[in-house]
């Protein structure tokens, strides 16, 4: 079988099952349960770089490990994301528009962070000090994030889904620096990560999570 294969790519592929078994999930309305498997793929994307440092990889497995991570990311937080809001019933133009935009970014984003990454590495040791734009991964956190804000307001934000994928994409594209966090900072984010994937797997019932119409956004 062509391919690389070691334990490098583990946590990546675990990820990328998990968008699957996400995306299922919201066909079937499911979506409390896509928006915790959203979550999932963060938390292994979070981890997965580390686990790939401890093992030792020729120059090809290197090069492979990066092009695999940008093409489950695009699917992990960047289809995945939109599927959701096409499950909530999202139907109109605009919130087609909202939809593919997101995707459209999170395709140039990766594809853009993949050649930075490559003349990175080509001219510099060391770890990536870093991003330039906001990194697609973070989607697994705010969507998870704004969707709780619908327990105690009751103002179903799920109605602002298009939009939030909007704001996401023009991000992703953005000229922000972004620092990339490592091992303290890990622990943080993934601390904040599971209180809000509990906080959804308790109360996320009480989200009112298709608000929409065939018709409206």
């Amino acid at each position: 079988m062509i391919g690389y294969y070691n334990y490098s790519v583990i946590l990546t592929y675990v990820g990328l099952g998990s968008a699957m078994v996400g995306m299922m999930q919201a066909m079937q309305k499911n979506l409390r349960v896509a928006v915790l498997c959203l979550m999932i793929c963060g938390f292994c994307d979070m981890f997965d770089g580390a686990i790939a440092r401890t093992c030792k990889r020729t120059e090809d497995e290197k090069t492979f490990g990066i092009q695999i991570d940008s093409l489950c990311d695009l699917v992990c937080f960047g289809v995945f994301p939109a599927m959701i809001g096409y499950a909530t019933g999202i139907r109109s133009l605009f919130g087609y528009f909202c939809m593919i935009f997101y995707v459209l970014a999170a395709v140039i984003r990766l594809g853009y962070f993949n050649v930075q990454e490559m003349n990175r590495v080509q001219a510099e040791s060391g770890k990536r000090k870093y991003y330039l734009g906001l990194p697609v991964t973070t989607a697994s956190l705010l969507i998870p994030t704004m969707l709780l804000l619908d327990i105690p307001t009751k103002f179903t934000v799920v109605r602002f889904y298009n939009f939030a994928l909007l704001i996401l994409g023009l991000a992703f594209l953005s000229k922000i620096k972004v620092k990339k966090v490592y091992m303290h900072g890990l622990i943080v984010v993934a601390a904040l990560g599971t209180i809000v994937f509990l906080l959804l797997l308790r109360y996320g019932d009480r989200i009112v999570w298709s608000p929409f119409s065939i018709e409206n956004v």
